[in-house]
């Protein structure tokens, strides 16, 4: 039943998703920070921990699981630095996250040859 309510809530993020990029005029950069921030203003309502344990993959996977992991790890810095812990905690909490990122968007753009559309 958990995969099933994973699949059923991530797949419902990722039609909000498809819905905007056919509804509107929205770019996909704006999509994805918007989704971004949906996820940051849901751990900050402390609304996500619970979202996250009914729903698991479906909800951490997309980029909503990113925003959120981003304020986890500044509320957890600030309670350990004080104020400089603002600067550092969503940058230290989602490290690997972003490494893979850069490091897979080299690969990829080693391997193919970007063209403009």
């Amino acid at each position: 039943m958990t995969f099933l309510w994973a699949f059923i809530i991530g797949g419902f993020i990722c039609m909000i998703g498809q819905l905007l990029i056919l509804k509107t005029n929205w770019t996909p950069a704006r999509i994805l920070v918007s989704f971004v921030v949906i996820g940051a203003l849901l751990q900050v309502c402390t609304l996500f921990e619970p979202l996250q344990k009914f729903a698991g993959a479906g909800v951490t996977t997309p980029i909503t699981g990113f925003g959120a992991g981003l304020v986890k790890g500044t509320f957890e810095n600030i309670d350990k630095y004080g104020f400089l812990g603002i600067f550092s905690g969503g940058l230290t909490a989602m490290s690997a996250g972003i490494a893979v990122a850069i490091v897979s968007g080299l690969v990829i753009g080693m391997i193919f040859k970007s063209r403009s559309k």
